[in-house]
């Protein structure tokens, strides 16, 4: 069965057409006017759907258009099955009412309906952007039926669900990371379906671990030290000191921008901060590294001023260039409503988790792994590498002292070899 979306000639707010083809049918083609309706600047005609299918108002629309299509597939096929006849008449009516529902419902076995149960069992008990993840999972499940014109059930899904999700991945042009954690994530589904007594072919389903993304923009040391000894005007002055304490706490911006005073300990006359984490709600107890403590006593023996997370992002990127921060880099940059790799200077590409980054990275392997995850809150030694950046140039060059030393050293015995 093939759907076709169009908008008529005439008109700027217009109705969205609908023509149906398929073989199966003694009139091989019906043509309806839809309920929904579009500006033909916000419609893509190729695409057949809104161009912007992320606009609260377009993404409804482009959600009934694909629910449309597995619900009317659902319908003609039930029709040929009971040997009822497909009129344009009938057609029309149900066309109609898909559109106008005001809610959906998903049979008991089906993806869809395991994955809000799933979402909503764990709401409580995830953060915030884990949550947000998981609907975005769930939202293009969605959007899959609507490509494939059927709904998933938890018992059929195999490898061919694999193959043809990858192909609407990849024509949507999402990227690889999306794509296999979308699917890592209906594995997930399958499990949790799996022990409530539905059997499903999980096992089955062979799925390598996502291509992870390598470019992790830090700053070295180096250009740490840049930053600090760069004369900035005086309005960039307290984003300046954030950023040092940032990259010597390796704290997130929810968390560093909330640092107190009153909050600092002494141990062993070794000063610490003590505070909990807002994402995680994890206890940490950080001693606080010199540079720290010689912003905190520069700023009148406290804090910088509190500054909101905008600002402070378009800040800490002028101070970066001011400081020289110019090196070339790869990042991926979210371009219309996609992310494509691109080279571009570093100062434009930091934000306000580039502090955070830059701890894991700079202290990697100069400190043990345990004591920075404790510093940091991570849970696990997997979540903390991602932070780190795996091109490190000090080690690198402390490796080519190493070869050039090996080489010199070499050179000399073989002259001693041939002298003799």
């Amino acid at each position: 069965m093939t759907f076709e979306y169009f908008l008529p000639q005439n008109g700027s707010l217009k109705n969205i057409h609908l023509n149906i083809f398929d073989s199966s049918l003694k009139e091989q083609g019906f043509s309806f006017r839809t309920p929904l309706r579009i500006h033909e600047d916000q419609w893509d005609k190729n695409k057949q759907r809104p161009i912007n299918i992320y606009l609260k108002k377009d993404k409804k629309i482009n959600a009934i258009l694909d629910y449309l299509k597995v619900r009317i597939t659902e319908y003609v096929k039930e029709r040929l099955q009971q040997r009822k006849t497909i009129s344009q008449r009938g057609l029309s009516k149900e066309v109609h009412k898909i559109c106008i529902e005001k809610t959906r419902s998903y049979n008991e076995n089906s993806l869809l309906h395991y994955m809000k149960h799933y979402i909503n069992s764990r709401k409580e008990i995830i953060c915030h952007s884990t949550y947000k993840r998981y609907l975005v999972f769930y939202r293009l499940i969605k959007r899959f039926e609507g490509f494939i014109m059927k709904r998933l059930n938890v018992e059929n899904i195999n490898s061919d669900f694999i193959n043809d999700f990858i192909i609407f991945g990849q024509n949507e042009e999402y990227s690889e990371n999306t794509i296999y954690r979308s699917i890592h994530f209906v594995k997930t589904i399958l499990n949790f379906a799996e022990r409530r007594g539905i059997k499903t072919r999980v096992r089955e389903l062979e799925i390598r671990r996502e291509k992870q993304q390598k470019t992790v923009v830090t700053i070295s040391e180096e250009e740490i030290l840049k930053i600090k000894n760069t004369e900035v005007p005086e309005e960039l002055q307290p984003s300046k000191d954030w950023l040092l304490i940032s990259c010597y706490t390796g704290q997130r911006f929810s968390d560093f921008m909330q640092f107190n005073i009153e909050d600092i300990t002494k141990i062993n006359e070794r000063s610490c901060i003590s505070f909990t984490q807002k994402k995680t709600q994890k206890k940490i107890l950080l001693p606080l590294h010199p540079t720290v403590l010689n912003t905190i006593q520069r700023n009148g023996n406290s804090f910088p001023k509190i500054i909101d997370i905008q600002q402070y992002n378009e800040a800490i990127k002028e101070i970066a260039r001011i400081a020289g921060l110019q090196e070339s880099v790869k990042v991926r940059k979210r371009m219309g409503y996609r992310s494509i790799e691109i080279k571009t200077e570093k100062w434009k590409v930091i934000s306000s988790h580039i502090g955070r980054r830059s701890f894991a990275s700079n202290f990697y392997g100069k400190i043990p792994t345990p004591l920075l995850m404790q510093a940091t809150g991570h849970s696990s030694e997997q979540m903390f590498l991602r932070y780190i950046n795996p091109v490190d140039k000090e080690r690198m060059l402390s490796l080519s002292t190493y070869f050039d030393k090996v080489y010199t050293e070499r050179n000399i015995r073989n002259s001693h070899y041939n002298f003799l």
